[in-house]
């Protein structure tokens, strides 16, 4: 049978569908993120050579530049799902949007953390409000302005409607981040990764990267179907399938 696009983005409609289709996947996701984290935490730490500039402080750069990746392209997946809520008022986009916000602020925290651990050995400063730390501290308001704004409302239609609006106004903060060095004078130095370019990296550096990069994303994708899950069964508690759930499990 052929896979029908329309068919499976109508099925994304269903909570039960998402809750049953998520539960699936989640073996699976967890035990490939386990694999690429390890195997390229333990490439990237112990046989990744030194940098001839940095010595080993630069293998910072294998938690901070995939918890960087993933602290934007969430913030994206957060304001599709919030464009998808507000266009077709689609339930799971609503719990995808409040679910994505805590995940997407603890990766950002992890890259501000990060990123000032690898600061200061090499600049000699843990923080500077230059264009990239400040857009990125930004970022990280907007994920917590928009968990805080989902729990300050009780009706959850008018939380939805108000927190998909404000993650789709703050995407103009993503190309900010990203361009920052280019647009700016900043201490960070320009991306060494990009699609259309060749790397400035030997291989040993980049190929644990990637497998850290891939890892993290992975992560992000687990941790989200995961609180989805949970969201779903709160939020459909009521419902007959949930509480069958429940009895079946013997809570």
């Amino acid at each position: 049978m052929a896979f029908r696009w329309p068919q499976f983005f109508h099925k994304l409609g269903s909570p039960r569908w998402f809750y049953r289709i998520g539960g699936l996947w989640l073996p699976w996701l967890a035990g490939i993120a386990a694999c690429f984290l390890v195997i390229g935490a333990i490439w990237g730490l112990a046989f990744a050579p030194e940098d001839f500039k940095q010595g080993n402080s630069y293998r910072i750069i294998f938690v901070h530049v995939p918890s960087a990746f993933i602290a934007l392209a969430g913030y994206y997946v957060m304001a599709t799902a919030g464009a998808i809520s507000l266009i077709w008022k689609m339930k799971l986009a609503d719990i995808a949007l409040k679910c994505a916000a805590p995940i997407g602020a603890a990766m950002t925290v992890l890259a501000l953390i990060s990123g000032a651990t690898w600061g200061k050995p090499t600049w000699g400063t843990w923080w500077v409000w230059d264009a990239r730390n400040t857009s990125m501290l930004v970022l990280l308001f907007l994920y917590l302005g928009i968990y805080a704004l989902y729990n300050a409302f009780e009706r959850e239609e008018q939380a939805a409607r108000i927190c998909a609006v404000l993650a789709l106004v703050g995407t103009v903060n993503i190309p900010i981040i990203y361009k920052s060095v280019d647009w700016w004078f900043t201490l960070h130095q320009p991306a060494t990764i990009k699609l259309t370019e060749p790397t400035t990296m030997h291989a040993s550096m980049w190929q644990p990267l990637l497998l850290m990069i891939v890892g993290f994303y992975v992560l992000y994708t687990t941790l989200l179907i995961e609180r989805i899950r949970v969201e779903i069964l709160v939020r459909e508690r009521r419902t007959r399938w949930v509480q069958d759930i429940v009895l079946a499990s013997g809570a």
